[in-house]
């Protein structure tokens, strides 16, 4: 191509010179060879201003340009605009063969998708799913204000909140309130977001069956488990000697499902909440309790210490924190070798929050389980915790609790070195105490 330009470049200067000197010799043969070469200037500048107004109304009407011969500079511009028009032309097709696609894609999608527009809140563009969804139509909607398109959710003060805004994972639909959606809100430009809107009421049905069917089948365990439990208690090995291991091993397995069938009542009532009581949790006799929990759990076989510097309470359910404290204790005295020591710290946090931090010096847990540990019924090792008497539904109750209280739960563990558990309260989950004295209560 450079070398095409050169030669088309070459060629014109050559012309030019030609007529030029076609020119000069026409004047010099009238005697005035100034004057003619004047002429034939002019008539350049005049050929040179023709094209270019040529090419400019062309490129003003639209019109597709032909490709040159390439014999000079103008026939050599008309071939690269020739060619510059037709990758355009493709580049266009391609792009418009791209968005039919795409919006193709977003038409066939089960789930509401709308274009949101950030400042003004307007609505840019829906697909078809946000109709029977949503209940948005067009044009009606179209260019209408996302928060009077949809008065019955609280869009105002949720797109208020931007990129720091929550899903809504259980919204009554504006068309059926018995159909339930999921919103998420993507901004994924400076000036656009994107509203998606899922249907989960099969979800959230079968979430529903789920939970009356282990609270129904938990209910009608106790009975029966009651009444072995009670006619084991009953039977006395020194009678039948030869049946003390029998009996040993049925009473530990009664208590065992006893726990077990506890364990899934307690998830059930977990799930069943969607609100926590607004009371004064009381940490500092609260962490007393816990303590002698703990040493009664462990015999004298660990050093427990409990550390309350924080000196302040908590806000939410005393019942609820206490189940999950000391399913972490127990675990922390179940896993810990004999001698080990056991350490709870009741500490604030730099951001204004709090933490309750359970630590230990136990065995450890492997890296690759760390992300699983809060699934219900996970468990590291099954022998470990059958030998321990452990449900594997523990840590799955601490983190439910925490998240009703808006909390996190942080777990660090080295193999052979131990774990730390480390449970983070929000500030607005803090209530002043009375007596701010730092306490330890530990064993004499």
């Amino acid at each position: 191509m450079p070398s095409s330009i050169h030669t088309a470049w070459l060629r014109t200067l050559a012309q030019l010179a030609l007529v030029l000197a076609v020119g000069l010799g026409m004047g010099f043969a009238i005697g005035r060879p100034w004057p003619g070469l004047a002429l034939a200037s002019l008539a350049v500048v005049g050929f040179h201003y023709w094209r270019l107004q040529r090419v400019l109304q062309r490129l003003a009407a639209r019109q597709r340009l032909l490709p040159g011969d390439s014999s000079g500079a103008w026939n050599q511009l008309d071939t690269l605009l020739y060619r510059s028009q037709t990758e355009m032309r493709t580049r266009k097709r391609r792009l418009l063969a791209m968005l039919r696609a795409y919006r193709a894609v977003a038409t066939a999608l089960p789930d509401a998708v709308v274009l949101v527009e950030r400042n003004s809140q307007r609505i840019l563009w829906f697909n078809e799913a946000a109709t029977p969804l949503l209940g948005l139509h067009y044009p009606r909607h179209h260019d209408a204000s996302i928060a009077s398109a949809l008065p019955t959710l609280p869009m105002a003060h949720w797109l208020a909140a931007g990129r720091n805004a929550e899903p809504m994972e259980d919204v009554a639909s504006p068309v059926d309130p018995q159909r339930r959606l999921s919103l998420r809100l993507l901004p994924y430009s400076e000036d656009l977001w994107l509203l998606l809107a899922r249907d989960v009421s099969r979800l959230l049905r079968l979430e529903h069956m789920r939970r009356d069917f282990v609270a129904n089948v938990s209910h009608e365990l106790r009975t029966p488990l009651t009444v072995i439990h009670g006619y084991l208690e009953m039977l006395d090995a020194d009678d039948n000697p030869e049946w003390a291991t029998l009996l040993a091993e049925m009473r530990q397995q009664s208590q065992r499902m006893t726990r077990l069938v506890e364990d899934l009542l307690t998830l059930s009532r977990l799930d069943a909440r969607d609100e926590l009581p607004e009371e004064r949790v009381a940490m500092q006799p609260m962490l007393a309790s816990l303590a002698r929990e703990a040493e009664a759990l462990s015999g004298g076989r660990h050093r427990i210490v409990v550390e309350d510097s924080a000196g302040i309470d908590l806000r939410g359910s005393s019942r609820d924190l206490h189940s999950a404290f000391s399913n972490l204790l127990s675990n922390a005295v179940r896993y810990s070798p004999d001698g080990g020591e056991i350490v709870v710290q009741f500490l604030g946090d730099a951001d204004g929050g709090t933490s309750l931090t359970v630590r230990d010096t136990g065995v450890g847990i492997p890296p690759e389980h760390l992300p699983r540990l809060t699934e219900r019924f996970y468990r590291v090792s099954t022998s470990r915790s059958r030998d321990t008497g452990g449900t594997g539904l523990g840590l799955a109750i601490v983190k439910h609790v925490l998240g009703l209280h808006d909390a996190t739960l942080d777990i660090e563990s080295t193999l052979g070195a131990g774990s730390r558990f480390r449970c983070r309260f929000p500030r607005a989950r803090i209530l002043p105490r009375d007596a701010a004295a730092p306490v330890t209560i530990a064993p004499p």
